[in-house]
């Protein structure tokens, strides 16, 4: 699912970003830690050492914490990844089905789920090693039998069923 508002990798790079800090929080807290013990250890006046200490449980508690995110990060993208892969395959026999209530023969089929993912005419010729005239031909054919005129119109079929029709509600016009 392309989500218009995030840079492409996005939500891929915010785990490596999460684990990377929590390194960085781990070298910081053994740090620290090492840092403030030892001075607890040598100083009579354990004020400055009591403070670093604190500091440093607050960071590993930041590191327990960053531990966690990150796992529930990486569970929610193996889910989502999981979800959209069944969505993905649903959609696909969504539409084969569709295609054999309309009678498409396997080459209409072929240019149809071509056309559906976008490429011209030159290219799906290209792809299957047929003239454009016969592409074009053959997805006439599937317009024709799916009840529609072009390209958009044949695309919104199947796009109309993903939104769900309660999605959009006419609007009344006034006057």
């Amino acid at each position: 699912m392309k989500v218009p508002f995030l840079k492409p990798g996005s939500q891929r790079r915010r785990p490596v970003a999460v684990a990377t800090f929590l390194v960085v929080q781990t070298l910081a807290a053994v740090f620290f830690v090492g840092d403030a013990l030892g001075e607890l250890l040598s100083d009579a006046d354990g004020t400055h050492s009591s403070f670093e200490m604190l500091v440093a449980v607050a960071l590993i508690t930041g590191m327990i914490f960053g531990g966690m995110e990150l796992r529930r990060t990486l569970e929610r993208m193996r889910t989502q990844e999981a979800a959209l892969a069944v969505a993905s395959g649903a959609l696909a026999d969504v539409i084969r089905a569709q295609f054999a209530n309309w009678g498409l023969t396997g080459a209409e089929q072929d240019v149809a789920f071509l056309g559906l993912k976008g490429l011209d005419v030159a290219e799906i010729a290209e792809i299957r090693g047929s003239a454009q005239g016969t592409v074009r031909a053959q997805l006439t054919k599937v317009y024709a039998k799916a009840g529609v005129s072009n390209r958009a119109q044949f695309a919104a079929l199947f796009v109309e069923d993903l939104l769900g029709a309660s999605l959009v509600e006419p609007v009344a016009k006034a006057g």
